[in-house]
């Protein structure tokens, strides 16, 4: 070890450890706990094992020692350790040293009387006992008794001055002798006076001023019992949890173990360690295992033990765990004010710790993706309702002026019989069919990337050129309207059993297009050309798609397969040549169905961006 090495004994070495871990805890800002634990040095330790209460909270592993100060008749003060570290206690003197050193301006001398197999406490393997000597440093000699104190220099100015005082007050109230026996020589002929903080006599009542029911309210997890540890009273809160002890002749030993400190449960060893605090935890029963945290009082005249407790409780988490809530403690009860504390410490301490930034991170990093999962859901939805730019548009905030298409080509269909179908099936019938044949014309609208305007009942309006122009405009829809006549044979008619029959009808011409509405605002087209498409699916024929003169113009070059009908009334438009589309000679069925196999772009555009995109690629390489 390092004491062989440097020719230190052992005995010197954990001294001086002693020393630096009290340097150590100051500056690691327990300066003002410590501080405050008492106003000497034997308060001081009297507390400690109350510190290593408090600080287990957060280091719930620190397995810490245990002091008990001990005043003989004689006024000397033995300071008693308990450990389950053996050969460790040579640190104590250090500590001890400092402390009165830094705290209380005095010094102290520690001498070990006693070392010896613990067998007052268990679980603690090793009891030490020292004798203390404490002096103080400049001017002062304080007996352990603390009931005199000798001054000298700036002291003896100072006592002369209290003595002064003190006289003048004590002549006004008292005779010459009460001054007398207020006033003791030192053994050197100096003057000190009693301090008033040992003069000090407390009042009590000759009669308790309190009902036996408002101190158990008071005091809900109280418990009092005699020497043989039988039960006599106890808290209302603490019978709701442990009911048995209620019975007649119940003993305490029977529903709790002491936990802290480390004594066999008998009267003897409760009040040899009565000015510790002590924890006591019940055995497991219906509830969970509850701890209870608190001061042993012993009443000598009852010859019983008042037990002051409270759940030992460190966060919200405990609280539930055994069943409790907020309202079960006392309102003076500080458990609330350190559940919630610690409660948010732990919140704190888990933020700073860098395990628990980075499981924050990862949570923050998981909720994105959630966040930007929804974000793309509600985006689909809006871009289904409205075409991409303008729903942009209007997401910034920014209002969408109506714009003018010179040619566009639109499209309306319906289902034959429609009415007839409805009249004949129930509603839900009808909303299966509908949803049936929508989705696969929806479908049929990203292969052929025209825009779907809106449904209504049987009705289904698209339109190619529009929100976006295109040269193909025409070409687009044409193919969109095989593509719905072959999926419309997929579609059962809940009537007859049978693939329903669909009219299809197609105009060419200029529309004016704009957003309408704010509650559900909707991307419509106006204009005769709308009217027209609408006339030709009206007045076309069952399983057959109609074209108007304008719409055969842009297609009869392009490789379809069109029929002339001839010459029709068309209501509200006179006498009017229509065409009949029947197929695309071009183009497979899979390809307009989108199915795989198919070509993947069958429009001059897509081959041109593709001829363009395949040439920079190569200028790249």
């Amino acid at each position: 070890m390092c004491f062989d090495v440097s020719d230190v004994s052992a005995d010197v070495f954990l001294k001086l450890f002693g020393e630096h871990f009290f340097s150590f805890c100051k500056q690691a800002g327990y300066d003002t706990m410590l501080r405050t634990l008492g106003g000497d040095l034997i308060e001081f330790i009297g507390n400690l094992d109350a510190l290593h209460s408090y600080l287990a909270l957060s280091y719930q592993e620190m397995n810490a020692p245990s002091f008990r100060v001990e005043m003989t008749d004689d006024g000397k003060m033995l300071l008693h350790y308990y450990s389950d570290r053996k050969g460790l206690y040579h640190i104590v003197p250090g500590i001890m040293e400092a402390v009165a050193r830094e705290f209380f301006d005095s010094e102290v001398t520690m001498v070990v009387l006693n070392q010896s197999e613990e067998d007052e406490r268990t679980g603690k393997k090793e009891h030490v006992v020292f004798l203390v000597k404490q002096t103080k440093q400049a001017c002062k000699t304080i007996d352990q008794d603390h009931s005199s104190y000798r001054g000298v220099g700036v002291c003896k100015c100072m006592c002369m001055v209290c003595l002064y005082i003190g006289v003048c007050r004590w002549l006004e109230k008292n005779s010459g002798w009460d001054l007398i026996r207020a006033v003791v020589l030192s053994e050197k002929g100096e003057l000190s006076i009693i301090s008033h903080q040992h003069t000090f006599a407390p009042c009590y009542p000759d009669t308790l001023w309190i009902e036996e029911k408002a101190f158990c309210n008071a005091f809900p997890f109280h418990i009092v019992f005699d020497e043989d540890l039988k039960v006599r009273q106890t808290g209302v809160n603490i019978q709701k949890f442990v009911p048995g002890l209620q019975a007649r002749d119940a003993s305490l030993d029977q529903y709790f173990t002491i936990v802290h400190p480390q004594v066999t449960f008998t009267i003897k060893s409760i009040r040899k360690f009565i000015n510790s605090q002590f924890v006591l935890k019940s055995f497991k029963g219906k509830h969970s295992t509850l701890k209870l945290r608190g001061q042993m009082l012993w009443m000598d005249s009852l010859g019983c033990m008042l037990y002051l407790c409270s759940p030992k409780l460190r966060s919200l988490q405990e609280l539930q765990d055994v069943g409790l809530h907020l309202a079960d403690l006392a309102q003076h009860d500080v458990t609330r004010d350190l559940v919630l504390l610690n409660q948010q410490r732990l919140a704190e301490m888990e933020l700073t710790n860098p395990a628990g930034e980075e499981k924050s991170r990862e949570e923050l990093r998981i909720l994105s993706r959630h966040l930007e999962a929804e974000k793309e859901k509600t985006e689909t939805l809006l871009y289904a309702m409205l075409p991409r730019h303008i729903a942009n548009q209007l997401k910034d905030g920014k209002s969408v002026k109506a714009g003018e298409f010179d040619v566009c080509t639109i499209l309306f269909s319906d289902v034959v019989t429609f009415t007839n179908i409805c009249a004949a099936c129930e509603p839900i019938d009808i909303v299966h069919m509908l949803n049936s044949m929508y989705s696969k014309f929806d479908r049929l609208t990203n292969v052929h990337d025209v825009y779907k305007v809106e449904t209504i009942g049987d009705a289904y309006m698209v339109v190619g050129g529009v929100p976006v122009p295109t040269e193909t405009h025409a070409h687009r829809v044409a193919n969109f309207a095989l593509g719905m006549r072959i999926a419309a044979k997929e579609v059962t008619n809940p009537v007859t059993g049978k693939p329903i029959q669909i009219r299809v009808g197609l105009h060419t011409g200029p529309v004016l297009a704009g957003v309408v509405g704010e509650k559900m605002p909707r991307y419509c087209l106006f204009g005769d050309t709308v009217n027209t498409a609408s006339r030709m699916e009206s007045h076309g024929v069952p399983d057959h798609i109609h074209l108007s003169n304008f719409t055969y113009r842009c297609l009869k070059d392009a490789g379809f397969n069109i029929q002339q009908r001839g010459q029709i009334e068309v209501k509200g438009k006179g006498q009017m040549t229509t065409y009949f589309l029947l197929g695309n000679l071009l183009v497979s069925e899979d390809s307009i169905m989108g199915r795989e196999g198919g070509k993947t772009c069958i429009y001059s555009e897509e081959l041109q961006g593709q001829s363009k995109k395949g040439d920079e690629e190569k200028i790249l390489i």
